[in-house]
């Protein structure tokens, strides 16, 4: 793929085929569970034994998201499922492993749940620091931008610390995209994300993904996901790659919807703790305007209480209620009630691809009509 390409034909052309004629630009779902095999050479004569290990529908999709994300990409059936498959991968009885404190919880869960169990030793640490010696650290996760608080981390500097001390830098690259941010340019060994979300961003699909340079990190990933099994079907790996033709088109307009709408927020007396790294006034806008390209359409606030988040919810015509982020419509979650470490009135909000000016009117009213 041409290093020349804007993020608009990158995100068209990746994972597709050379062209035949008479056949589809991207090609329909495979779905398989054997293959016919040689019957003298057996599996080796073809690049498909298995629908486990082997399925060309994910080929192309993992070679779409590895294009863009700039490494060797392998995809899971959930996002959670990719970053717990990391952890066992690289971790070992012994081991230390320090997650964001401030970052998805159910990465806390499964620390506190399976890996202190098996014998790693876990740390927490606030996306925004202060960071401690990685001397003797294994592995340093990071969530940049925080879900849900929107903290920002330097991942280049971060990245040398954790290789000067050993340690390898790991990169959640849900929230950005790898439109948003590259993390494996600044410097991280290995990118894990839920294709979930904004990178698919159709709601209609669970996907998760690693990505690396690293040839042996790729295939010790590649050898837990085979042994494990925890695959994306077929037919959901080609509405993803579908999904990715638009991303760049969404994401511009998410973006531009969240400056718009935090400006709105940033003038109102009834919203407290707003947050956007896209505005000069955000303590992550430093970081996030030198590291990253474009700034996600996700933003935090807190109505007070959880009284007035229903409120604002049932109000509003054009935000829905829902715990994912980054789709086609806007979202908006109350996380306290999830188990995030929040305040009761938090939400985190995502912005959809609807008119700006439809949206910030309905906040508007609908932050009126909540209040009181």
């Amino acid at each position: 793929m041409s290093g020349d390409w804007g993020d608009g034909t990158r995100s068209v052309r990746a994972g597709l085929p050379d062209a035949v004629p008479g056949q589809p630009f991207l090609p329909g779902p495979v779905f398989a569970a054997p293959y016919h095999l040689d019957p003298w050479r057996g599996p080796a004569a073809a690049p498909d034994g298995y629908g486990r290990p082997d399925n060309p529908t994910r080929r192309l999709l993992e070679a779409a998201i590895g294009e863009l994300e700039g490494g060797d990409c392998r995809v899971f059936a959930t996002g959670q499922a990719a970053i717990t498959g990391l952890l066992l991968t690289v971790l070992r009885p012994g081991d230390t492993v320090l997650l964001p404190a401030d970052g998805y919880f159910p990465v806390r869960a499964f620390a506190t749940d399976t890996l202190e169990r098996i014998g790693v030793r876990t740390g927490l640490v606030p996306t925004a620091g202060p960071y401690p010696s990685f001397e003797g650290v294994r592995l340093v996760l990071l969530e940049t931008p925080a879900n849900p608080g929107l903290d920002v981390a330097d991942v280049s500097a971060l990245a040398g610390a954790a290789h000067a001390a050993g340690a390898l830098l790991a990169v959640d690259n849900t929230t950005a995209t790898p439109l948003g941010q590259r993390p494996l340019d600044l410097g991280a060994d290995v990118v894990v994300a839920s294709g979930t979300k904004a990178l698919t961003g159709h709601s209609d699909l669970l996907l998760g993904y690693v990505a690396t340079r690293d040839d042996a990190l790729r295939d010790a990933v590649t050898g837990w996901r085979t042994t494990t099994g925890g695959i994306p079907g077929a037919f959901d790996c080609w509405l993803a790659h579908r999904s990715l033709a638009t991303v760049d088109l969404r994401l511009a307009r998410q973006s531009a919807n969240a400056e718009a709408l935090a400006g709105l927020l940033a003038g109102r007396p009834d919203v407290a703790g707003l947050r956007w790294p896209g505005r000069p006034a955000d303590p992550a806008y430093p970081v996030a305007s030198a590291q990253m390209r474009r700034i996600p359409g996700v933003l935090s606030f807190d109505l007070g209480d959880a009284d007035r988040v229903a409120r604002f919810l049932d109000a509003s015509r054009l935000v829905a209620a829902a715990t994912s982020f980054g789709g086609l419509h806007t979202t908006a979650d109350r996380r306290a009630q999830w188990g995030d470490d929040t305040a009761p009135g938090f939400v985190r909000l995502s912005c959809g691809i609807e008119d700006a000016a439809d949206l910030l009117a309905d906040v508007a009213a609908a932050l009126d009509a909540s209040a009181g």
